[in-house]
């Protein structure tokens, strides 16, 4: 899918992983900030906004910490267009939730167009190619089968399996000699299948640039975590510039 800007854009904003949770108050007061002071005339949120989400009737008008979150998109909404991809714990977000905040799902991947640039976004997991045992289990529940049999689940048994599926992959992560990261050969394809000479990814939790060639490169978000030392709280920000789109990566005071 291709979304064009409109050609009044001239600063767009992107973030992802951000890994919103009760338990870190700080990060979440961090993102919230973010939002409230951002002038970009666009969001992106490329993913894993959530740390884990196992459908919109989770979400409780009698919980602070929903009711924080969703006044803190509609702020962001009302401003803006704010788009959403989502990501590997977020992918069940339904679209009674985007509705209720404001948020446009975008397909992954998306190319965005901007003052004659092609910018591929994605959440980034789908590129991971080496990891087998991930890719089997993403095929299989982003089917829409598995979801509506997921989804059916009384609420407390969906959020026991969701702990589950956690705790199996942290023991994964623990396992791995090597954290499994994108497969160049997947990104260089899918780059070259929708002409685009920039990538734009979040999910491997590795904030870098990575010139690939002399005229692609794929540009790594970070994730969040205000209580690391030093702190994460960073997004890429992308300003049209006379002759040139320019990319700078802006990390948030604590």
């Amino acid at each position: 899918m291709d979304l064009r800007a409109p050609s009044h854009w001239r600063t767009l904003e992107f973030h992802s992983d951000v890994h919103l949770i009760d338990r870190d108050p700080h990060t979440f007061a961090a993102w919230q900030g973010y939002l409230d002071s951002s002038t970009a005339d666009a969001v992106f949120i490329l993913g894993d906004l959530f740390e884990v989400w196992v459908g919109d009737d989770a979400v409780s008008s009698s919980n602070a910490f929903d009711q924080k979150i969703i006044t803190s998109l509609r702020t962001c909404t009302q401003k803006r267009p704010t788009f959403f991809i989502p990501g590997n714990r977020d992918f069940l977000v339904g679209d009674r939730f985007l509705r209720q905040v404001g948020l446009q799902r975008l397909p992954d991947p998306t190319v965005l167009v901007f003052h004659g640039q092609r910018i591929a976004l994605s959440h980034g997991d789908a590129l991971c190619t080496d990891d087998t045992v991930y890719q089997q289990f993403r095929a299989e529940v982003r089917t829409p089968q598995w979801q509506r049999d997921f989804l059916q689940l009384p609420l407390d048994q969906r959020q026991a399996k969701a702990r589950a599926i956690r705790q199996v992959s942290e023991s994964r992560k623990q396992e791995q000699t090597q954290y499994v990261d994108v497969n160049t050969d997947a990104v260089l394809y899918l780059m070259a299948q929708v002409q685009a000479d920039v990538l734009v990814h979040g999910h491997t939790h590795q904030a870098g640039t990575h010139q690939l060639d002399a005229n692609r490169q794929r540009l790594v978000l970070s994730d969040w975590c205000a209580d690391a030392s030093p702190a994460r709280l960073e997004f890429l920000q992308l300003q049209a510039q006379a002759g040139q789109n320019s990319f700078q990566r802006i990390s948030l005071p604590l």
